[in-house]
């Protein structure tokens, strides 16, 4: 045979494998099987996972809010900006006199050495999606409505030189600010526009490879106790668990002193927590592993419960293994506690804060409004929205409903991305866009009619406590 003829059977015999392995990939890394809905609510559609042989990549562009643009609010609700022309806001928390902090910040820098394969992978498509690749503002920023008409009008620096902060708290005269590295405390009185007190420290917390990065605090009613959030350093232990020491769960910490202990654990990367007005217990919204597929795992809501173990990295959903975490730890499978109400695949749930009555409309009077991020790997795109899940008697129940979405354009760039989500002192509902750089706030009409209101839910079914 001549040898044009092997070299080109050669060729024929390696672009048919590549095609092969392009085919195999593709249908790993395929569309999900399941719309998001039936991966939501008390009881999901969980199904047997497909992990991708490469990982999925669906990345929204960051595009911009040209013009007049704004998401698109509710039926019966309105939505404009009430701040814009900021620098990746992040958090917010609401003041009893109107002003609303906002913390502005990204990613600290990644210590020399930590970045692994994943990270990398991670860090490109977070800067693509609108998080990273320039300084944090690390900041807190002051924004006042004076004149009540749903714009603020000023804004001030209330306190720079911050470490890529997040949550806020206020309690007894203090302001708490959860740090990528710690819990850190001034004094701060409502009204203020500066803070000149160089702030003291609290607690450190688990820093260092930082895969997940972001820390939220809340008080306790007494303002005695504070909770804060610390998310794993890993997708599934891959760094080792002796890298997740104190992580992936939520802290009570001594306010006075920093004496702290796990309140709860196997949470993977718990974010926006608030604390629920019926019953006072203390909710969070976690985001869950990644690499099962587009349909798996949802990320959810639950309370936390003193003491708890939800899974992570063994287990997922209630008791579910995850075959890929070695070495396996079958004995701690009994004491899985499935959580409340799952909210969809991959969505990035982020933001919590509980409706205070009726003031946007009947049918979001009980239930919690979460800021979902969005997704970055799954197909077709999940999130990029808020969400109200209606409750009953203090738990979630029911469907959740969409209360603010658009945050996509027509070509799937992301214009903005929902994070912190806070009820300001008229009953509005204030969304942190760290992508749009601006804070909306999402009102009711003074005309709205009062048949906005939806059936009310039916009770929810008794909660499963393990698996």
């Amino acid at each position: 045979m001549a040898r044009w003829k092997r070299v080109l059977i050669a060729l024929l015999a390696i672009v048919l494998v590549a095609i092969v392995i392009f085919a195999i990939v593709r249908s790993r890394s395929g569309k999900a099987s399941l719309p998001v809905e039936a991966v939501m609510g008390v009881k999901p559609n969980i199904t047997d996972p497909k992990p991708p042989l490469l990982t999925t990549v669906n990345i929204a562009p960051v595009s911009e809010w040209k013009g007049n643009a704004t998401p698109v609010a509710a039926d019966g609700l309105k939505v404009a900006a009430f701040a814009t022309g900021l620098d990746h806001p992040r958090w917010l928390l609401a003041l009893a006199n109107g002003d609303v902090l906002v913390a502005e910040a990204q990613a600290p820098p990644k210590p020399k050495g930590s970045v692994g394969i994943y990270d990398k992978i991670m860090q490109f498509v977070m800067g693509q999606a609108g998080s990273g690749g320039k300084p944090s503002a690390n900041r807190i920023t002051l924004l006042r409505d004076a004149d009540g008409d749903g714009v603020a009008e000023a804004r001030s620096v209330l306190l720079s030189g911050l470490h890529s902060p997040v949550g806020m708290a206020l309690a007894n005269g203090q302001l708490y600010i959860a740090n990528a590295d710690a819990i850190v405390r001034v004094p701060f009185t409502v009204g203020q526009t500066k803070i000149t007190e160089t702030p003291v420290k609290v607690v450190d917390l688990p820093a260092g490879i930082n895969h997940h990065w972001v820390k939220n605090v809340v008080a306790s009613a007494d303002g005695s106790k504070l909770y804060v959030s610390v998310g794993s350093n890993s997708n599934i232990g891959e760094n080792g668990l002796e890298a997740e020491v104190g992580r992936a769960a939520i802290w009570e910490v001594d306010a006075r002193t920093g004496q702290h202990r796990i309140f709860a654990g196997g949470l993977r990367n718990p974010n926006g927590m608030a604390w629920e007005p019926t019953t006072g217990e203390l909710f969070t919204v976690v985001n869950e592993r990644d690499e099962l597929g587009s349909d798996m795992v949802p990320d959810y809501l639950t309370s936390v419960q003193f003491g708890g173990f939800y899974g992570w990295p063994w287990f997922y959903w209630g008791g579910y293994i995850d075959k890929r975490v070695q070495p396996a730890n079958d004995d701690m499978q009994q004491y899985v506690i499935r959580p409340d109400y799952a909210l969809g695949p991959h969505t990035a749930s982020l933001g919590l804060t509980f409706a205070t009555g009726q003031k946007l409309s009947p049918r979001f009077a009980s239930g919690a409004f979460i800021g979902q991020h969005g997704s970055w790997n799954r197909k077709p795109k999940s999130g990029y929205k808020v969400i109200f899940v209606p409750f009953v008697k203090g738990r979630p129940a029911g469907k959740p409903i969409d209360v603010l979405t658009g945050f996509l354009d027509k070509d799937e760039q992301a214009q903005g991305r929902p994070v912190g989500v806070q009820i300001d002192r008229t009953g509005a509902l204030l969304v942190a866009d760290d992508v749009g750089n601006r804070v909306w706030r999402l009102s009711a009409p003074v005309s709205a009619p009062a048949s906005a209101s939806a059936p009310v839910p039916a009770s929810p079914p008794p909660r499963v406590a393990a698996r």
